[in-house]
C-alpha cells in the first residue's frame, strides 16, 4: 500500500515513512523520525525525533510523541524514543524521549493502549500489552512490566517499578514499587491482594493462581518482615516461575515495595528488611 499524506500535513524530508503509513490533516512529522508500515498518524498529531515507531500503530489526533524531556538538566543532547508495534496512543497522549543522564532512551513495547491524556516521561521502559487509563502518568525513569494496568488519574513516582500483571487502581499515587500480580490502590497505596480476575483473563492456570495467592498472603499478611517472608515463600512455593519472579522482584527493589494492606499501615518491604 502506498503512503498517504494529507496535503496540509508537514513531513520533514528526512523522515522515513514505510508503505501503508497514513498522515492526517495538519499533522507534523519532524526530522529523524522513522515510522513503520501501516501506522496511522492522526490529524494534528505531532512526532519529533530521533524517534523510531514500529508497525501498525495508531497515533490519534493531538497526540505528541517524541518531544524533548521535561527535565531541567536536559541540554539538547541526543536522546531517543523507541516504540514497538500495534500500540494505540489516544487523544492528547504525550511520550517524551530520554535524557543524557538517564540512559538517553525511552522505550515502549508492543500492543499497549494509552488512553486520552496518558503521559510517559523520559527514560521510562514500558513492556507489552499494558493499559494506561485516562490521565495515567509516569514520571521519569520508571519501568512498567508486561500486562500491567495503570488506572485513571494515577501517578507513578520517579525510579519506581510497576510489576508484571499489576493492577494500579484509579487515583493512586505510587511512591514505591508496585508488586507484580497484585492490586495496588490508593493515594496512600495499599495492597489489595492478588489480581485474580486479571490473571484469569490472561489464561493463568488455576494452580499458578493458587500458588501466587499463597505467596502474596505470606508476604503481606504473615506478620513476618520482608526477608523472613521471602524465605518462607522460597521454602514452600519456589519452583513456580511466577512465584520465583515475585521473589526476585522484591529482592531487587531499590525503593522498597508496597505491602501495606487495609487495616495494616506501614509495610515498606524490601529484600534487605
Amino acid at each position: 500500500m502506498a503512503t498517504k499524506i494529507h496535503p496540509t500535513a508537514i513531513v520533514d524530508p528526512s523522515a522515513e515513512l514505510a508503505d501503508g503509513v497514513e498522515v492526517g490533516a495538519y499533522a507534523v512529522i519532524g526530522p529523524r523520525v522513522e515510522i513503520g508500515a501501516d501506522t496511522e498518524v492522526g490529524a494534528n498529531a505531532q512526532v519529533r525525533g530521533p524517534t523510531r515507531i514500529g508497525r501498525a500503530n495508531r497515533l490519534f489526533p493531538m497526540s505528541a510523541i517524541g518531544f524533548e524531556p521535561q527535565d531541567l538538566k536536559y541540554d539538547g543532547e541526543e536522546v531517543f524514543l523507541e516504540i514497538g508495534d500495534r500500540n494505540q496512543f489516544r487523544e492528547f497522549c504525550t511520550v517524551h524521549r530520554g535524557t543524557g543522564s538517564g540512559g538517553g532512551l525511552t522505550r515502549i513495547g508492543s500492543d499497549n493502549l494509552f488512553m486520552a491524556y496518558a503521559h510517559v516521561a523520559h527514560d521510562c521502559f514500558v513492556g507489552d500489552r499494558t493499559v494506561f487509563v485516562n490521565n495515567a502518568t509516569l514520571a521519569g525513569h520508571i519501568e512498567v512490566g508486561d500486562d500491567a494496568t495503570i488506572g485513571a488519574f494515577s501517578s507513578v513516582h520517579q525510579f519506581c517499578r510497576v510489576g508484571r500483571h499489576a493492577y494500579i487502581g484509579g487515583y493512586s499515587v505510587v511512591t514505591m514499587d508496585a508488586l507484580p500480580f497484585v492490586k495496588t490502590v490508593g493515594q496512600k497505596p495499599l495492597c489489595y491482594g492478588l489480581n485474580t480476575i486479571g490473571l484469569k483473563r490472561k489464561g493463568f492456570a488455576p494452580e499458578v493462581i493458587s500458588r501466587l495467592s499463597k505467596a502474596i498472603k505470606i508476604f503481606v499478611r504473615s506478620g513476618l518482615n520482608a526477608s523472613q517472608a521471602l524465605q518462607r515463600i522460597v521454602d514452600e512455593l519456589s519452583g513456580t516461575p511466577e512465584v520465583d519472579h515475585l521473589v526476585e522482584f522484591v529482592r531487587s527493589a531499590e525503593r522498597g515495595v508496597i505491602r501495606a494492606t487495609p487495616g495494616r499501615r506501614g509495610g515498606r518491604g524490601g529484600g534487605g528488611e
